[in-house]
């Protein structure tokens, strides 16, 4: 990589725009985000924010507009960029036949790496799945899926990821599970681009937050700065209550959501056992 790309924002897109027939998408999204950062992209159920995803991970073609990952044009240089990324989708895309450890491998052997075994164990520690690393993905709860799912998006050590609203469907503990990944990746220098429509959850994890409405990007910041667009706050005394949130984690506790995970892996593997072992497994698209 040039000195000219690292100084460039690890993503950058002006004017982007995309239509299906008369549906409009996007009209004119532009955004930067910045190396080793966590960018969120704020929307509603079908603001665009995975059509913008779609088309930096040269899925899909834009009607007009321009848009570059890690210094390369997803146009003119789509191989470059997939070389550069890895894409987490919605859903989990691991084979629930198959172990942890083999699911790893089986990615690390497609992108052709030496020692895949090693690799797929450092990932294992990485996102504390080591203990359930011999064990069937089909005994695993969401969040373990979750975090799997991450980990294998990592083979490779991409420097951008995607991760395309990586918490729908999870309860609190699979939620706040997939939190500490997102913030090891920044930690370790990835690149994050992170869609939700979750509002939490963009303030729990982002540097900076950019929201999508109507196809386009109507505020852009850090929480602090998107916090001024507010008129002065009024200073009110209010006895502050519990959410669920915090009765849930008080009650349940580390060792309670470990105990349930337990118990929800040993009914899984019940299940696996007597289920048709013919189960095609989900696709993988691997660069």
């Amino acid at each position: 990589m040039t000195s000219e790309q690292v100084r460039e924002p690890a993503i950058q897109v002006r004017g982007l725009e995309k239509s299906y027939q008369k549906l409009h998408v996007l009209r004119g999204v532009d955004l930067d985000v910045a190396r080793g950062s966590i960018f969120a992209l704020l929307g509603s159920n079908g603001a665009g924010k995975t059509t913008v995803v779609r088309i930096l991970s040269t899925l899909l073609k834009p009607d007009a507009g321009t848009a570059s990952v890690h210094g390369f044009p997803v146009i003119t240089q789509p191989a470059k960029v997939r070389a550069s990324i890895s894409l987490t989708g919605q859903f989990s895309a691991v084979d629930e036949i198959l172990t942890g450890r083999e699911n790893l491998i089986l990615v690390a052997r497609l992108r052709h790496l030496r020692e895949p075994g090693r690799v797929a164990d450092e990932l294992l520690a990485r996102f504390s799945l080591t203990e359930a690393a011999g064990r069937r993905v089909s005994t695993y709860s969401g969040g373990m899926r979750r975090r799997l799912d991450i980990a294998m998006s990592l083979v490779g050590n991409p420097p951008v990821i995607f991760l395309d609203e990586p918490t729908t469907g999870l309860d609190p503990q699979g939620r706040i599970e997939v939190w500490q990944a997102v913030r090891e990746l920044a930690r370790q220098g990835t690149t994050v681009l992170l869609t939700t429509q979750y509002l939490d959850e963009a303030e729990q994890l982002a540097d900076r937050i950019a929201i999508l409405h109507g196809g386009r990007i109507i505020a852009e910041g850090t929480l602090a700065e998107l916090k001024q667009l507010l008129p002065p706050a009024t200073v009110e005394y209010v006895e502050k209550q519990p959410t669920l949130e915090d009765v849930f984690l008080a009650i349940v506790g580390t060792e309670g959501a470990e105990g349930a995970e337990g118990a929800e892996g040993a009914e899984g593997a019940e299940g696996a056992e007597g289920a048709d072992q013919n189960t095609a497994s989900p696709d993988r698209v691997t660069n």
